[in-house]
């Protein structure tokens, strides 16, 4: 099947749940297409039993498309520049330090915690899988593809909450810089897995860790400031220009971050913010004038929409491949680890908010909303099935675990988010 027909079959999927889910379901746009997609999954899976053929068909058509090129290379950078276009830049600026702290503190304790928690686990005798032979860098992979929140899915949820203005910056902000801190740890981990412990060094390991963040930051912030200039020199005139300059750039980004090894999604992060600043005053009802017209505000909303329409229906329908190799005994570890990566945000996120709050004052339950709203989705899943296959037997837990965690934390929290905040 080509990429126009899935294109098809995707996009057609995509007007159709979101049409039952807006008149029947009600539900939150991206946790009720999710939650058709799985429906369809487990009518595919029923069907199966009844004529093998029809299972098989649908599955050899989910592993044609690779889930993870496809989100990694082609659909996040789009969505996290979006999501980077929805924030306030300005509300960002002033609480810079608390959504840095939240964002680096958080991934690396939850990598560490969550990582460490799965090596004791899958040692233990009577969960029976001692003969995965997971090492700890296998479960720290674990913990660092499972430790970033997913900006899509946080934002979509966070954008109808009616927060007040500085927490719903805090939480979007450190989602979206959360996520690339995230990526950096698992690469970093990956290339140590790769290489084999005994051949890293601190040195290259911190090289290797500061040219992808100190990298991609650099260049979405050179790319962003000349983007700006591009566009304050069109001045709105031109709608059509201003949208095919931003695709151009978050096209072009991921390219070129690609060829130096640096942070593509830290990069477009940070353009996204350059782009989204306002460039001068006394020019609407806020006092200040974007650097686009309102027409590429929305053109990107509507594609973000359109793409978040789509991710979820892949994360539903990536069902079939991760359980093909399910074992009962994957259960019991995967409650167990669901406890451990909400409990190791919770602990994350207090920890650095009871240190910020020396300087910083933060609304109440601030840390309960951030952890709770911790939304894990299509990255996480994406870097999963992004593991070597030298980890063995251990990869299918790892999957299935990833998307226990995922589930959990978008059908779980997400549905129980608007309630707690209130």
């Amino acid at each position: 099947m080509g990429v126009l027909e899935l294109s098809t079959i995707l996009l057609c999927l995509a007007s159709v749940f979101s049409l039952i889910n807006i008149r029947l379901l009600k539900l939150p746009q991206t946790i009720g297409l999710m939650v058709l997609a799985l429906s369809l999954s487990v009518l595919i899976t029923v069907l199966g039993l009844i004529s093998p053929n029809i299972f098989t068909a649908v599955l050899e058509i989910t592993e044609e498309f690779d889930f993870s090129e496809l989100l990694v290379n082609v659909m996040l950078p789009f969505l996290l520049f979006a999501g980077a276009m929805s924030v306030n830049v300005h509300e960002l600026l002033k609480d810079k330090w608390t959504i840095l702290l939240l964002a680096s503190f958080g991934v690396v304790f939850s990598t560490f915690a969550v990582g460490t928690g799965l090596h004791w686990l899958v040692s233990q005798e009577f969960l029976g899988l001692n003969s995965l032979g997971l090492s700890y860098v296998d479960c720290l992979l674990f913990g660092a593809l499972i430790a970033p929140t997913d900006p899509i899915a946080v934002l979509a949820m966070v954008k109808k909450m009616n927060l007040p203005s500085i927490t719903e910056t805090r939480i979007a902000g450190e989602s979206l810089f959360n996520d690339g801190i995230g990526v950096v740890v698992f690469l970093t981990l990956l290339n140590i897995k790769i290489d084999g412990v005994e051949n890293v060094t601190i040195s290259s390991v911190g090289g290797l860790f500061l040219t992808e963040v100190v990298g991609g930051v650099a260049l979405g912030a050179l790319m962003g400031f000349l983007g700006l200039k591009l566009l304050k020199y069109i001045e709105n005139e031109h709608t059509e220009l201003e949208v095919l300059v931003t695709l151009s750039l978050v096209l072009l980004l991921p390219i070129i971050s690609h060829h130096f090894h640096f942070s593509a999604v830290l990069g477009v992060v940070v353009m996204g913010l350059f782009l989204n600043q306002n460039i001068d005053t006394d020019k609407n009802e806020d006092g200040l004038q974007r650097a686009m017209g309102d027409y590429v505000y929305k053109f990107w909303h509507l594609l973000d929409e359109t793409l978040n329409a789509i991710l979820f229906i892949l994360i539903g329908l990536e069902i079939l491949a991760v359980f093909k190799d399910f074992q009962s005994s994957f259960i019991l570890i995967s409650v167990i680890t669901v406890a451990l990566v909400v409990l190791s945000r919770m602990f994350g996120v207090s920890a650095a908010i009871k240190l910020l709050s020396l300087k910083y004052k933060f609304e109440k339950n601030t840390a309960l909303i951030i952890s709770w709203g911790g939304l894990r989705g299509g990255l996480s899943i994406a870097l999963a099935l992004n593991l070597p296959d030298s980890i063995g037997e251990g990869k299918s837990l790892i999957l299935f675990l990833t998307y226990a965690v995922v589930l959990f934390t978008i059908l779980v929290q997400g549905l129980t988010l608007k309630k707690i905040v209130k």
